[in-house]
């Protein structure tokens, strides 16, 4: 049999430049602009989610520093606290949990914190995101560069 055998990249990208030429988009973006999409997309995913949030032992939002930034860790489903258990050499200890829509968890939760903290979505998974402090993210007044940072 004959003939140019097209993997699926190619294909995928004939079909994506068709689709550009038609809408008369530019074909070539701004890799800032097309990052910045993304993330909006993956915040507003975040968002509308119900969440896992691991408790300490008070039943307070259980947190991990790193950089000098304390880190709401939050799962999308007992898989991903799992895999973070494990990663942590903690798979042996029972996790208590509340199940918390993501926008309340930014919302009303990181602000009511007393201290600035961010929150870390399926740490030690293959789709980890992490939401800093920041304007846009959480309220001004809980953002580092917001009214927190005044």
């Amino acid at each position: 049999m004959g003939g140019v055998v097209v993997g699926f990249d190619e294909e995928w990208g004939r079909l994506r430049a068709a689709a550009v030429q038609a809408s008369g988009r530019p074909a070539v973006v701004d890799p800032a602009v097309e990052a910045r999409e993304a993330l909006l997309e993956r915040l507003a995913d975040f968002r509308s989610r119900v969440v896992l949030v691991p408790l300490d032992v008070r039943g307070g939002l259980w947190t991990a520093e790193l950089g000098g930034l304390d880190w709401v860790c939050v799962f999308s489903d007992e898989e991903a606290l799992a895999r973070f258990a494990e990663a942590r050499g903690e798979g042996d200890r029972e996790w208590t949990y509340r199940r918390v829509v993501g926008a309340r968890l930014l919302d009303e939760l990181v602000p009511a914190l007393d201290f600035p903290c961010g929150v870390a979505w399926n740490a030690a998974g293959p789709d980890g995101l992490a939401f800093p402090p920041v304007r846009g993210i959480v309220p001004d007044a809980a953002a580092l560069d917001g009214e927190m940072a005044a």
